[in-house]
């Protein structure tokens, strides 16, 4: 891993006991945007079980990791993406008080974590090759969340649009430790695997999910919201709309992220700044109040 120069290195991941007051915060915390509100709530119908996949998956793979600093991070990492979990699981909970019911769609990607990827009780080598794979696949999603999490430090359009801070913590919060964290699961699989092909083919599979598991999720949420009740139409045009005024990430970027991770040069360091998110990490009220 080569860090690059105007970056800080040697930093010591860490989880953040962080808690957040759901109370205040309305069901469409993007004022009078539903839509936009709703594309980026997919990310707390996919985090839990996501996120809680990543944690058993890695702590499967430390004692193959034959490199110490690597294991070091990879347990920093298993800390944080553990927090991470139960904090957007708990977002559900404020959902369902609201009398968005989320838990139907929650369940089919509980069913995609924990039946279609999880265990499968294999030994030896094929056991060996089940966990490599999904560790291909980690590493793919991981580009995403990092490209994510920088999109979210710097979406002002969202300060503008009188986003509700307390779910903007959120956000920033988690966006912040996955830049901080980006490299970890791709040294992961570059130690243990690094095949290019594997690569290619986990993102291939990464795309076709998380594209199918969005649109999904948005109409679930559209449906389900108690206010909106699916009387909003447009689909894709709303989503173009959202993507343009800067309030969800715009597909082009998104597109560009993808070009980047198929060359076989790619660093996931060369991907947002560490330095902006240590700097967020800072200042956030909820990671503030973890230290006190």
């Amino acid at each position: 891993m080569t860090i690059p120069p105007t970056e800080p290195g040697n930093i010591v991941l860490q989880a953040r006991d962080v808690r957040f007051d759901w109370s205040e915060v309305p069901l469409h915390w993007i004022p009078g945007d539903p839509v936009a509100t709703h594309l980026i709530n997919v990310l707390h119908l996919l985090l839990p079980a996501g996120e809680e996949w990543f944690v058993r998956v890695f702590k499967e793979a430390v004692p193959h990791i034959r490199d110490d600093r690597l294991r070091e991070d990879v347990l920093g990492f298993i800390g944080q993406e553990a927090v991470h979990a139960s904090s957007h699981d708990q977002v559900l909970d404020h959902f369902l008080a609201q009398g968005l019911d989320v838990r139907p769609f929650v369940r089919q990607v509980e069913f995609l974590f924990e039946g279609l990827l999880g265990d499968r009780n294999l030994t030896g080598t094929r056991g060996q090759a089940w966990l490599y794979e999904r560790i291909s696949l980690i590493a793919a999603i991981e580009h995403f969340t990092g490209v994510l999490g920088d999109w979210i430090l710097n979406a002002t359009a969202l300060d503008e649009a009188g986003a509700h801070p307390t779910m903007l913590d959120l956000l920033r919060w988690h966006g912040a430790e996955e830049v901080e964290h980006r490299h970890v699961a791709h040294d992961l699989f570059m130690h243990l695997d690094g095949s290019y092909p594997a690569r290619l083919r986990a993102m291939a599979e990464t795309i076709t999910a998380l594209t199918a598991l969005w649109r999904r999720g948005h109409r679930f949420l559209m449906a389900a919201d108690p206010i909106v009740q699916g009387r909003i139409k447009g689909g894709l045009h709303h989503v173009r709309r959202t993507g343009a005024a800067g309030l969800t990430p715009g597909g082009r970027m998104v597109a560009a992220s993808i070009g980047r991770y198929l060359r076989r040069s790619y660093s996931p360091l060369n991907e947002g700044s560490t330095s902006q998110a240590l700097a967020y990490l800072a200042s956030s009220p909820a990671a503030r109040a973890a230290l006190r």
